[in-house]
């Protein structure tokens, strides 16, 4: 992973020192609410129902255990002894008191961490593959660039102030494990005749108005990335709506004035600054490769350790179906990528408590190289676990709580924080969440049902990415009260689609039942090796929705 030089630990050192002093400002009145407000935006300081909340950026998912270690002592001294991981691979503190939080940035700039760009009207934290670099489906590894369009976004001056958020999406495999086409920008890795390029995707996100992007460059050459996502963000700073913010994103702009006209628009732009300082040199390119070279791997005969690790799973039940659902096949023969699951019963999914932190970073330093990853399903992934130390780390999971074998399943579920901690929410989804938990506690069941996303959002936002659950669940208010929308058919797979709605909204109280009746419709009419947004495709919303609604009135 990228390490920081002289010039960012100063620039770093500089920009809490400056916080240090607002904040105190702030407190003794010198700063009104107003003046305060961009200010603490541009350190990741939210205000939020009951508490103030910090968003602490882990760029691209990638922590140290150096990193966790810290991380884990901020949340017990500073906060209630838990965090949140989130949608954007990034940490959020929920109990931070306004004073401490400046020294909190202090103890994360010491280890290499802030909370720079983390909100506010900016490009936000760039996200990626969890399992970039390990992948047996990679293209490339995708994080060299997401390093580099992290430090060409950070601080950049002219985007600093943009109509609103902005978000960027790496992806380096076949499959889409980044969802870009969900993003302001996605950004998909490719080879043509043995050239290395990017296929460029605009306009998807969302919220208020879900939109999926589209594809306005099918090719661009290696070197020009940072020139032609900086001819993006200029169009957009221009042309953006800055009088509503509820038509301020570029998706709206996108879908205005048509894809075709925005990719002129862009293509012309680009002209512009093609060939100034944005462009790539192989130097620089190799420099940016240079901070993720692979470890320094044990050659093991694929064969053998495959043989050894069946046998292991043949003895132990527990431990097989952990192996099926929580490990992802490896590029290097006798390895294979961990999945730590933050999601089992009664815990709100995303959360981890300090000692689990502690806990992960333990792992990693004795099975994964020292580093782990966060998913943007709010899970942790050891990426470079040796096959002979599986059922040791399964065990160490397990006894902190984070062998959970549901990865792929319905209770491995994407929840936002909601109407518990969030003051933009409409409802609470954590409730919701361990509700459906515990109705569906049959692992057996799960499995038989096999990869299904269920995915919830407090609130038209959706930082729960309820839009492209293959079940998503919204909290909606009426007259003062708590309902849930359901909506069926959504993906953020390189298939991505946005989900439908099925009907009137439910109570709190029959979420759970609506989604079992659901899954009978599936069950009953599934083929033979079917999956449930397959069969959604193939069958439509009608007999989902008469099910519900039959059995309803």
């Amino acid at each position: 992973m990228y390490q920081y030089d002289d010039r960012d630990r100063a620039l770093l050192a500089d920009r809490v020192k400056q916080f240090h002093g607002q904040t105190e400002r702030y407190l003794r009145g010198e700063l009104t609410e107003e003046e305060f407000l961009p200010l603490r935006l541009q350190n990741g300081l939210y205000v939020q129902r009951l508490a103030p909340m910090l968003r602490i950026a882990v760029p691209y998912g990638l922590l140290s255990s150096r990193q966790l270690r810290r991380l884990a002592r901020i949340t017990r001294d500073y906060d209630k002894g838990y965090a949140h991981f989130t949608t954007r691979q990034n940490l959020q503190l929920n109990w931070p008191n306004l004073e401490d939080v400046p020294d909190i940035l202090t103890e994360l700039a010491e280890v290499e961490m802030h909370a720079v760009q983390t909100s506010g009207n900016c490009i936000r934290n760039t996200t990626s593959d969890p399992y970039a670099g390990v992948a047996r489906d990679e293209i490339l590894d995708p994080r060299p660039y997401c390093e580099l369009i992290r430090q060409w976004s950070t601080f950049h001056p002219e985007f600093a102030y943009l109509p609103r958020k902005f978000k960027i999406a790496v992806n380096g495999a076949k499959s889409d494990r980044a969802a870009i086409r969900v993003h302001d920008i996605g950004v998909q890795m490719v080879r043509r005749e043995g050239e290395i390029g990017f296929e460029i995707y605009v306009g998807g996100g969302q919220g208020r108005t879900p939109v999926i992007a589209e594809r306005i460059r099918e090719f661009l050459p290696e070197r020009h990335l940072l020139s032609y996502l900086e001819a993006i963000v200029r169009i957009y700073n221009q042309l953006g709506r800055r009088d509503n913010k509820y038509k301020a994103r570029i998706k709206i702009l996108v879908k205005a004035m048509g894809a075709t006209e925005f990719g002129r628009l862009v293509e012309n732009e680009w002209q512009l600054v093609k060939e100034g300082a944005d462009q790539l040199t192989p130097e620089a390119i190799e420099w940016a490769k240079s901070f993720f070279r692979s470890p320094d791997y044990t050659h093991f005969d694929g064969a053998e350790s495959d043989a050894a690790l069946a046998a292991q799973a043949a003895a132990d039940k527990g431990f097989a179906r952990w192996l099926e659902r929580n490990t992802h096949p490896h590029r290097v023969a006798g390895y294979r990528a961990v999945r730590l699951s933050t999601k089992p019963t009664g815990v709100p999914p995303g959360d981890v408590t300090d000692s689990q932190m502690e806990a992960i970073a333990n792992l990693a330093e004795r099975y994964s190289f020292g580093e782990a990853r966060v998913t943007h399903d709010q899970n942790v992934v050891l990426a470079d676990v040796r096959q002979d130390q599986l059922y040791e780390v399964w065990r160490e999971a397990r006894g902190h709580g984070l062998a959970t074998p549901n990865i792929g399943t319905l209770t491995d579920m994407i929840c936002c924080p909601g109407g518990d901690y969030c003051s933009l929410a409409n409802a609470k989804s954590i409730p919701v969440a361990e509700a459906i938990q515990r109705e569906f506690d049959d692992m057996d069941y799960l499995y038989d049902l096999g990869d299904l996303n269920l995915n919830i959002s407090g609130c038209m936002n959706a930082c729960g990415h309820h839009h492209v659950g293959h079940i998503g669940i919204l909290g909606v208010d009426k007259k003062g009260e708590e309902y849930f929308q359901v909506q069926l058919g959504g993906s953020a797979s390189e298939r991505a689609s946005l989900g439908k709605v099925l009907g009137p909204s439910f109570s709190r109280a029959e979420v759970a039942g609506v989604i079992r009746k659901l899954l009978d419709v599936y069950v009953g009419a599934r083929r033979e090796g079917e999956l449930f947004i397959d069969t959604y495709h193939r069958i439509g919303l009608e007999p989902f929705k008469e099910s519900v609604y039959a059995q309803a009135s």
